[in-house]
């Protein structure tokens, strides 16, 4: 019998317990203080997220490729510009393969003239070009399927990457330690003068893979032959402006690459230095990775 009456007096205890505290709970719920520890933390989707989680949404979110075309355009103005002012200081391309393979492969048959040829290392920057073009399409073409081609993040890398090199070269001849003056550049090769050549050539195939990434394989940027094929041989060459995207797309690349080397080639010429183009370069592809910074992102109908 005493057991029992423990055992409901307890039970009353635990009672009142349990009511004063969801007084508590109450009262502290209308003053707005203390909160609960079950109301501390909220749900996920009702978190605001912080400035880094923010940033990295907007770097690994897809682009559109819409308008895209703009860019690419202007990667051809550069590829005149750096190419002509290239040629004009060194006798090579850093864009333009097909030229380099044709001074590549007269480099051996050009040893044999008599007199003897006053450059006859001249086809190693043309290999040198070929090879760090090669390269530079291994390494941005991996790095973009690895990380995602269409992400902003990918498109802002490659570029800033682009634009790092080209400036770099600048400063490079810029101080000096390489010859950038077009009337003192030695008739055979200066082997220092590999370094650009190498650089310029690497970050080119950035460009070419970039085409390929935004579905814009007709502005390549970086090749001429083809591009005038596509042109002429086009049945539908004669269409109106609307009708015909990629001639329209095609005949601009083209003007684009002529545009730059009538530009860089007057630029070099009216200095004397091939340094003032790179910057110049440098400075259209920084303009292009801020533009990706800012470029709409892909949306996603919902059906």
């Amino acid at each position: 019998m005493t057991s029992q009456l423990k055992a409901g007096e307890n039970s009353h205890t635990m009672d009142l317990e349990r009511e004063e505290q969801a007084q508590k709970d109450v009262q502290q719920a209308q003053d707005g203080s203390d909160t609960p520890p079950f109301a501390q933390k909220p749900s996920i989707a009702g978190q605001t997220p912080g400035p880094f989680r923010r940033l990295h949404t907007h770097l690994t979110a897809e682009i559109t490729t819409s308008n895209a075309t703009a860019i690419m355009l202007t990667c051809c103005l550069i590829s005149g510009l750096v190419d002509s002012a290239i040629y004009n200081a060194y006798g090579t391309f850093v864009s333009m393969q097909t030229g380099n393979t044709i001074f590549l492969g007269l480099g051996g048959a050009t040893s044999l003239h008599q007199p003897p040829n006053p450059k006859p290392y001249g086809w190693a920057k043309s290999l040198t070009s070929i090879a760090c073009f090669c390269l530079g399409c291994f390494v941005f073409s991996h790095l973009s399927r690895w990380v995602g081609p269409l992400k902003r993040g990918t498109l802002v890398a490659s570029f800033l990457l682009q634009s790092v090199i080209v400036l770099v070269a600048a400063a490079v001849v810029q101080a000096g330690a390489v010859d950038g003056n077009l009337g003192t550049i030695p008739s055979d090769i200066d082997w220092k003068s590999e370094i650009p050549v190498a650089l310029l050539s690497f970050q080119s195939a950035g460009q070419i893979i970039g085409s390929r990434t935004l579905n814009l394989a007709e502005i390549p940027s970086v090749v001429l032959t083809s591009m005038l094929c596509d042109i002429a041989s086009d049945p539908n060459l004669t269409g109106s402006w609307k009708s015909n995207v990629k001639r329209n797309r095609r005949t601009m690349a083209f003007l684009g690459i002529l545009m730059g080397a009538i530009v860089g080639g007057f630029i070099s010429e009216g200095t004397g230095k091939m340094q003032v183009v790179l910057w110049i370069a440098g400075a259209l592809k920084l303009l292009i990775t801020f533009a990706w910074l800012v470029w709409p992102h892909k949306r996603i109908s919902v059906v």
